[in-house]
């Protein structure tokens, strides 16, 4: 099917494609809604150039897919709680996302997808790369694909957010991180694909293993997802967006442009429970 109202250019064969003929900051009608949810199920995730978004604009994107996501860990800016702030510079310590990952997979539902707005990048560096689960899945051997169906992992926040974000919150020792139970290989619940549902951030164990083979599958998972036959690298630009399904999809930023400033905000759409 062609599409009639938005432009689609594909970046890779696999994954990812480049969207014109949007301005994201003014509402959406449901023709145009259709060709971008279209264009998101069948590349996992589409990327917008020249936008200008404020948090309004970027909310009301954003809830035209579902109910926006708090972020269990990361504050908001003052009135906007569904807004994450995504900003590294001279101080910063770390970046969010550092490591292939799927978002806050350790809620009981994750989320749907993530809409990324960066204003302001360094003037080299800073790509996001992204890897489909999907082709990952479909890669395996059959017998590999035999032995996963019907597996379960842990996947647990602790780890990842207690502490890290003292900048933010002044103390966090009475918060509970989510945890979750989630199938190894989850079936798409809008494309019907089966994908590979672990990652290196928040995939504690496979379920009813010992712990060396739970680590050892763990550890060939998280490197055949990492493949860069499955990935493709977005070079942002300012005031560019990426909206990723993050029931098909993993993440990586890359930390490449110390000291220098990359800038910018989220808004996360509730997921479903995986099956």
């Amino acid at each position: 099917m062609s599409y009639e109202l938005i432009k689609v250019k594909p970046v890779t064969a696999r994954v990812g494609a480049e969207i014109d003929g949007v301005d994201l900051a003014k509402p959406m009608s449901d023709a145009v809604f259709k060709e971008v949810h279209r264009a998101l199920m069948e590349h996992c995730v589409i990327f917008f150039r020249d936008q200008q978004l404020d948090h309004e604009s970027h909310k009301a994107f954003g809830r035209r897919f579902g109910e926006l996501a708090i972020h269990p860990a990361i504050p908001g800016p003052e009135g906007h709680p569904e807004i994450l702030p995504i900003h590294a510079d001279e101080k910063s310590t770390y970046i969010a996302g550092e490591r292939w990952h799927s978002d806050v997979s350790c809620e009981a539902e994750p989320p749907l997808g993530s809409i990324l707005y960066l204003h302001t990048l360094p003037e080299y560096g800073g790509d996001t790369l992204f890897s489909n689960m999907s082709a990952a899945y479909d890669a395996l051997s059959d017998r590999m694909k035999e032995y996963l169906d019907g597996l379960t992992a842990r996947h647990d926040g602790e780890q990842q957010y207690r502490g890290r974000y003292t900048d933010m919150v002044a103390d966090d020792s009475a918060k509970v991180y989510p945890r979750a139970d989630h199938p190894v290989v989850r079936t798409h619940p809008e494309t019907g694909r089966k994908c590979l549902f672990v990652n290196p951030i928040f995939t504690m164990k496979i379920n009813g293993l010992p712990r060396l083979e739970s680590d050892k599958i763990l550890s060939m998972l998280h490197e055949h997802c990492a493949n860069p036959d499955f990935q493709v690298r977005f070079r942002w630009r300012p005031n560019s967006v990426a909206f990723w399904d993050n029931r098909a999809v993993q993440h990586l930023a890359i930390w490449d442009y110390y000291p220098n400033v990359r800038s910018g905000f989220r808004v996360t759409i509730k997921g479903d429970r995986p099956v």
